[in-house]
């Protein structure tokens, strides 16, 4: 049950992390991409916003339990 707790936590530290980094380059976010369907608003994202949503973002957050993984075997043994 900890090893779950240590991975989440580095999980949402690198969520933080990227959507910080997100909002201060001007790229798309999941709150602004669900936001846009909820107000019926188009839809003005590019590319890269999609690429970074479906692909980067997901990769990051894998990032995240393989690093929280690594930790928290590093202090057990």
């Amino acid at each position: 049950m900890l090893r779950l707790y240590v991975i989440g936590v580095f999980i949402l530290v690198i969520a933080i992390i990227c959507n910080v980094l997100v909002s201060k380059l001007g790229i798309a976010s999941w709150y602004d991409f669900l936001n846009s369907f909820t107000k019926n608003e188009p839809n003005n994202y590019n590319f890269f916003d999609y690429i970074w949503l479906f692909i980067i973002y997901p990769m990051c957050l894998g990032l995240g339990y393989y690093i929280g993984d690594l930790v928290f075997n590093y202090f057990v043994k």
